[in-house]
């Protein structure tokens, strides 16, 4: 990989396996210096790795992915703090400005699952999935953007870039998911407003929505994740980092507040919600009225995409 972000300082929260341990990696060969979140809990979000008797700070996913960098000849630190929290995610800004004086890039990765059909989903599943998928995209974000905005009002205006996570499941849905996509449908939303509000600061912000092997698909997607027995693995998670450096680089200038779904060697820009089919009476509708106009505009419409294990 070209070192694309030479001297950048990155952010890669959940950074100790999966996608976020290929993106660490990644924006490491790219010269980045990195900071490396993770809390190391299970698949569930629960049992912080380093927490339990006999466990030491090696058997910690971030430490060994930064021990990895480190050994490849690169620079990164360890942030173990929970950043679905305003102290934790400010202490995360704060490490990277702390250690390497500046913060370049946030990449939002930071995740479980908790799966259950709508009818069985209870409300503290509901709630820890939301908090760790979309509130541990906001509070990162809102502590960077206040460094990046104070950094403008200076006179430095920075060059920053924010890659955040959402999902096929936040574009389409998945059984099974209510509460994963409705927060990966949140961080598109968050995307958008973001890239508009800190665009005046230097900041960029987009998202991707990648189809990978992790913990979290590999036990859903069992079938389609599986690795192949020879030829392209299109599911290593390593085939998506290559977009979200290039988003966390100077060289993305311009680019803000699209989404682009990324899986193997295929990269789409998803283009979202648009007008579609429309009628304008210029005056109210009865029910039956509206009814009938509203088969008629449906006939003119695209058909949706399908719900992911419709």
């Amino acid at each position: 990989m070209s070192r694309i972000c030479e001297g950048r300082v990155v952010v890669v929260t959940g950074a100790g396996r999966g996608l976020g341990r290929a993106h660490a990696l990644a924006f490491a060969a790219a010269g980045a210096k990195v900071v490396v979140n993770d809390l190391g809990v299970d698949l569930d979000g629960t049992r912080a790795v380093g927490g339990a008797a006999g466990e030491t700070a090696a058997d910690n996913p971030a430490q060994q992915v930064a021990d990895e960098i480190r050994a490849a000849g690169g620079e990164a630190i360890v942030h173990g703090g929970d950043i679905a929290t305003s102290a934790g995610a400010a202490s995360l800004v704060a490490a990277a400005l702390e250690t390497y004086g500046r913060l370049d890039t946030l990449v939002n990765n930071a995740g479980f699952l908790r799966d259950r059909m709508l009818v069985n989903l209870d409300e503290d599943d509901w709630d820890a999935v939301v908090r760790v998928h979309l509130k541990g995209h906001f509070l990162p974000l809102k502590h960077a953007a206040a460094h990046w905005r104070a950094e403008a009002k200076a006179g430095r205006t920075p060059v920053a870039r924010v890659v955040n996570t959402s999902s096929g499941a936040g574009l389409l849905g998945s059984l099974g998911q209510a509460n994963y996509s409705a927060a990966k449908a949140g961080i598109i939303a968050l995307t958008l407003v973001a890239a508009a509000e800190l665009g005046r600061y230097g900041v960029q912000v987009n998202a991707i929505a990648p189809a990978a092997r992790t913990r979290m698909t590999e036990r859903t997607f069992a079938e389609s994740m599986a690795a192949p027995d020879a030829g392209f693995d299109a599911m290593a998670p390593e085939n998506v980092s290559p977009w979200a450096v290039w988003l966390g680089s100077a060289a993305s200038e311009g680019v803000t507040g699209r989404v682009f779904e990324a899986e193997g060697g295929r990269i789409t820009v998803m283009e979202g919600w648009r007008a579609g089919p429309t009628v304008d009476k210029g005056a109210r509708w009865t029910p039956e009225g509206a009814g009938e106009v509203a088969l008629k505009l449906l006939g003119e419409a695209g058909v949706p995409g399908a719900v992911y294990g419709a």
